[in-house]
């Protein structure tokens, strides 16, 4: 009797992947509070991503989006400081959350995407704030921060910015900066990879 033989299809064929990072309201103490304060809602001002190739997680093209936001629509104080996006550069570029989250979906395509943390939840919890659930649907991102601790990197009390030279890796972006927040994400993961770090797909 021959034996039976487990037939395994082939893992899919991954050519790139993106990060993204993300910007929201914020005030002093929201964090903490978990923005449950009167009026708190965690709206997106930013939008950064990066399209690497894969494996070798070179950055091949770009995108960032400012947005602006439909309920709180004045930056506090505490977030101008921690980001540097001011409410005079929301007035001459941003753009409102539909058209930005349908340009970051076109940007994003097929490939498969992730993020530190759940920034993809974020986007999500927006489309459901400004009633547009039924139209603007965001895939499930993965969790980059659980690949890092498996790769032996604590990533305990990081935010994105700071995962580059957590890894040991050279970096000299903006923190708090979407983009560049991305990118600090990026260089951890090849910092990473170099290190032995598994496979991400």
């Amino acid at each position: 009797m021959p034996l039976s033989r487990q037939i395994h299809a082939p893992a899919p064929l991954i050519d790139d992947l993106v990060i993204f990072d993300t910007e929201f309201t914020a005030w002093e103490g929201s964090v903490a509070r978990g923005w449950s304060g009167p009026g708190e809602h965690r709206e997106i001002v930013q939008i950064g991503a990066i399209r690497l190739c894969y494996p070798h997680l070179e950055e091949q093209e770009s995108f960032e989006i400012l947005i602006r936001p439909r309920i709180n629509s004045v930056l506090s104080d505490y977030f101008v400081a921690l980001t540097g996006i001011t409410n005079e550069r929301l007035t001459q570029e941003a753009v409102d959350f539909a058209d930005a989250a349908k340009r970051f979906l076109k940007f994003l395509g097929s490939s498969p995407y992730m993020c530190f943390g759940r920034d993809d939840r974020i986007m999500a919890e927006n489309a459901a704030l400004y009633g547009l659930h039924e139209e603007i649907r965001f895939p499930e991102a993965s969790d980059i921060a659980l690949w890092m601790m498996r790769a032996g990197l604590d990533v305990r009390g990081l935010n994105s910015c700071n995962l580059a030279r957590a890894a040991g890796a050279k970096f000299d972006g903006r923190p708090h900066w979407a983009i560049d927040d991305a990118r600090s994400i990026a260089a951890a993961m090849r910092a990473l990879k170099e290190k032995g770090a598994p496979k991400l797909f």
